[in-house]
């Protein structure tokens, strides 16, 4: 592909996000294309030190807004140094969470609304995916996933804050079923990444000549 492909990861924490990024990174390596996995917030050294600001449980007195504005200015250098120049060379990058995760967790979560897309716009560009895999699962199933682990500032939020996530993924989906594929994150992991694959065989095959 002269232009790459451009995907991305989203869902509830516990959806199995990483799981399945890292399978169709692998399948996509071995049939061939050049793949960059990365992340967010992170994926460049100035964005993974704004992750550790951003997930540390240590600072509960963040304000909405400065979390929506740090967010935004990770996704900007991933975008500028990363994501964009990796496109323009025909690499397949995959993303775990992109602007999505902004409008579900600040927009509907912290109830900042349209501010958050706004914010972000300046940041990414006009660098949107060209698919979104969104993995839902109820905000109570996926904690009971990742109950036996340390908790970041975000996943420890309450579960009132969690429902308006999901609310708002859902209602991102409604938006944009061209772009996003919603799957059920209880189904096996295989018959997922079986999904997943023949989505991106098909996205694929459309931007070959």
């Amino acid at each position: 592909m002269k232009q790459g492909l451009f995907i991305t990861f989203e869902g509830g924490d516990g959806s199995g996000k990483s799981t399945q990024i890292n399978r169709l990174g692998q399948y996509l390596q071995d049939a061939g294309y050049h793949v960059l996995l990365t992340r967010e917030p992170g994926g460049t050294a100035i964005s993974e030190q704004i992750r550790g600001i951003l997930l540390d449980p240590e600072n509960g007195e963040m304000a909405p807004m400065t979390e929506c504005m740090l967010y935004a200015a990770a996704r900007s250098q991933l975008v500028s140094q990363v994501i964009r120049p990796a496109l323009e060379e025909g690499t397949i990058v995959i993303c775990d969470r992109f602007l999505d995760s902004s409008i579900a967790y600040q927009a509907y979560g912290r109830g900042l609304g349209s501010a958050v897309e706004e914010i972000n716009g300046y940041g990414i560009d006009g660098c949107m995916p060209d698919l979104t895999i969104y993995l839902r699962i109820d905000p109570k199933a996926g904690h009971s996933r990742i109950s036996g682990r340390d908790q970041d500032r975000i996943e420890s939020e309450p579960d009132a804050f969690h429902e308006r996530v999901l609310q708002g993924y859902d209602s991102l989906y409604e938006k944009y079923p061209e772009r996003i594929l919603c799957l059920d994150a209880g189904q096996s992991i295989e018959k997922i990444a079986e999904i997943i694959r023949e989505e991106v065989q098909e996205r694929i095959r459309r931007r070959q000549p």
